[in-house]
């Protein structure tokens, strides 16, 4: 994984080469579009992140913010993270299914969907998973997991 420096979402955006930087703003727009209130947009762990707050939601158990989705320019390709897809894989199964259907072949690991292009996404598919968990039912999720871990 290729992680960045840069410290803002801005720096992170000028930091990249024209071709990646078009990919990234493209599906930062729909992610800014779809992310439901409440939600933040940072720079965490080297990409694009979309998360909860710790003054929000500051029971995390890794002290970072709860993230929710982040995007990031790899080196030899893109890579979409749905946290949700931990706690929540109806949402992930419903991805898949956009995928099969469109005829797309979808590149992921547990959370992570990997693409060249835009053109290799169901961006609908994508931008309904984004909608999909407010604040409150992510916290409610993260909150269940603590608890059946301890």
């Amino acid at each position: 994984m290729v992680s960045s420096k840069e410290t803002t979402p801005a720096e992170y955006l000028a930091s990249l080469p024209p071709e990646r930087r078009e990919v990234i703003a493209a599906l930062r727009t729909l992610i800014l579009k779809r992310l439901p209130k409440g939600y933040v947009e940072s720079m965490n762990w080297g990409m694009l992140s979309y998360e909860i707050p710790l003054s929000r939601y500051p029971d995390t158990y890794n002290g970072q913010p709860l993230a929710y989705v982040c995007l990031a320019a790899q080196k030899n390709n893109f890579a979409l993270y749905l946290g949700t897809s931990y706690s929540d894989p109806e949402i992930m199964e419903q991805v898949k299914e956009a995928f099969k259907a469109s005829g797309k072949k979808m590149d992921a690991g547990k959370s992570c969907i990997r693409f060249k292009c835009l053109e290799d996404l169901p961006l609908d598919a994508i931008g309904d998973a984004i909608a999909a968990t407010p604040v409150n039912r992510l916290v409610a999720l993260a909150k269940a997991a603590h608890q059946k871990q301890a």
